[in-house]
């Protein structure tokens, strides 16, 4: 997606805004950044520099930010469409905190951008990459082919289906007849051997969990035996002792 991005002062920047006006109308609710850094610094998107833009609108038109604030309790802000609208932002994650959700490294998540596997949703003009929500998953997901034995190669060839994928849900006809039969008869195919991999997995974990139960038990019992054998020993040494006096 690689939509852009603005840390606080671009953003302040870029809407012609000072702080005091951020932090009174963020106060008022009119509206919240989409994230923040690892040192807390709020990051907003194109579609909240909308949202400023109809706010300063409406108080040329003479309304104060409390009576805004009450106006978009009622109804929202208008959106491009010239509907007010009442939408639940997602919140966007930086690398970092990407990284601690999924349980690995900030340079893992960068290598996996690196191979294309990972696609940040925004990028500012700072360097900084988000990343939404649902990638919290996603590199979970990863993790697990890992584990099913994929390479990196493999798994961006996988990514690659999932992001053709979506792109023909949210629009059919976004290739022609033919070409998107063929997308979705290839990713049906790489589903069914996954889903063949994973049988073969289950049936391998149930195994292991079988011998592992198994093996537990004879480590206990083992272990017992050998407790058993310390004290029959200390019993020994004490009747030898006996017989010499």
């Amino acid at each position: 997606m690689n939509e852009k991005a603005y840390i606080l002062n671009e953003f302040l920047k870029t809407a012609g805004i000072t702080k005091d006006d951020i932090e009174l109308w963020e106060k008022l609710k009119l509206f919240k950044p989409i994230g923040f850094t690892e040192d807390k610094v709020p990051f907003y998107a194109n579609e909240t520099l909308e949202e400023v833009g109809n706010i300063k609108k409406l108080i040329e038109l003479g309304y104060r930010p409390e009576e805004i604030q009450k106006i978009i309790k009622k109804i929202g802000l208008p959106q491009k469409n010239g509907k007010p609208a009442k939408i639940k932002k997602p919140q966007y994650l930086t690398v970092g905190t990407l990284a601690e959700k999924v349980n690995v490294s900030p340079r893992t998540i960068k290598h996996w951008e690196d191979k294309g596997i990972l696609e940040p949703d925004m990028r500012s003009e700072g360097g900084f990459r988000m990343y939404s929500e649902q990638y919290v998953f996603f590199g979970q997901l990863i993790k697990d082919l890992q584990l099913f034995g994929y390479s990196l190669d493999e798994i961006k060839t996988i990514s690659d289906y999932f992001r053709d994928f979506i792109t023909i849900q949210t629009n059919i006809e976004i290739h022609g007849k033919e070409e998107t039969e063929q997308k979705l008869e290839t990713m049906n195919g790489e589903i069914q051997s996954l889903l063949e991999k994973t049988n073969l997995l289950k049936e391998g974990i149930q195994r292991w969990e079988a011998l592992l139960r198994k093996k537990k038990k004879e480590l206990a019992g083992l272990k017992t035996l050998n407790q058993k054998r310390n004290h029959d020993d200390k019993e020994g040494n004490i009747n030898a002792k006996d017989d010499i006096h």
